[in-house]
C-alpha cells in the first residue's frame, strides 16, 4: 500500500449518478464526527507523530483538513454566484507549517463541525443545474463542475481519515 494515498488516488466516473452523489454528500457531513473521533484519544506525542516518513503529523492532518475545507467552502460559493471564476489555490504544505498548525485540535474540529453544517446545508441545495457550475483551478486549467468537486471534498475526507487509521493501526494505538 502507498501510505501517501492509502485508499487511491481520485478517480472521477464517468458519469456521476444522483446514488453517488448522495454517499459523497454522506460522507462530508459526516466527517467531522468521524475524524474528531479518530483523534480526540490521542496524545500530544501522537498527535505529532507524521503517517509517514516526511509527511504531515496528524495534528498538522487534522489543521490541513480545517484549511483545505474552508476554501473548498468559498470555492464552491464562488461557483454558484460567478461564472467560471478562477479560484486562488495555497501552499498548502507551507501552511501546514504555520505555527496554528502545531496547536491544538479544538479549534480546527469546532471549525470542521461548523463549516461542514454548513456546507452540507448548502451541497442538499444544489439541483442539476447547481452541479454543472463549475470554477477553473489554475494548475488544471479547465472548469471543473462542482458533481466532480464534491466527490473529491469526499475522496479528500477519506483520504485524510485512513492516513490516520492507518497510522494508528500501524502502530497499534488501537
Amino acid at each position: 500500500m502507498d501510505v501517501r494515498y492509502p485508499i487511491g488516488q481520485f478517480e472521477k466516473p464517468n458519469l456521476i449518478n444522483k446514488q453517488e452523489l448522495s454517499g459523497w454528500v454522506r460522507t462530508i457531513a459526516g466527517f467531522p464526527k468521524e475524524i474528531a473521533s479518530e483523534v480526540l484519544s490521542l496524545t500530544d506525542e501522537q498527535l505529532d507523530t507524521p503517517y509517514r516518513d516526511g509527511g504531515w503529523t496528524v495534528r498538522q492532518v487534522v489543521h490541513h483538513c480545517a484549511d483545505s475545507h474552508m476554501n473548498a467552502f468559498i470555492r464552491f460559493k464562488l461557483a454558484l454566484t460567478e461564472t467560471d471564476p478562477i479560484i486562488k489555490p495555497y501552499y498548502e504544505a507551507l501552511w501546514a507549517e504555520l505555527p496554528d498548525s502545531k496547536t491544538h485540535l479544538e479549534p480546527s474540529l469546532n471549525l470542521l463541525k461548523g463549516l461542514h453544517e454548513r456546507w452540507n446545508k448548502l451541497l442538499e441545495s444544489l439541483d442539476d443545474e447547481d452541479l454543472k457550475r463549475t470554477y477553473v483551478h489554475p494548475e488544471h486549467g479547465r472548469p471543473i463542475p462542482l458533481d466532480e468537486v464534491i466527490g473529491m471534498y469526499a475522496w479528500h475526507c477519506n483520504h485524510h481519515l485512513a492516513h490516520i487509521t492507518v497510522l494508528k493501526r500501524n502502530q497499534k494505538w488501537i
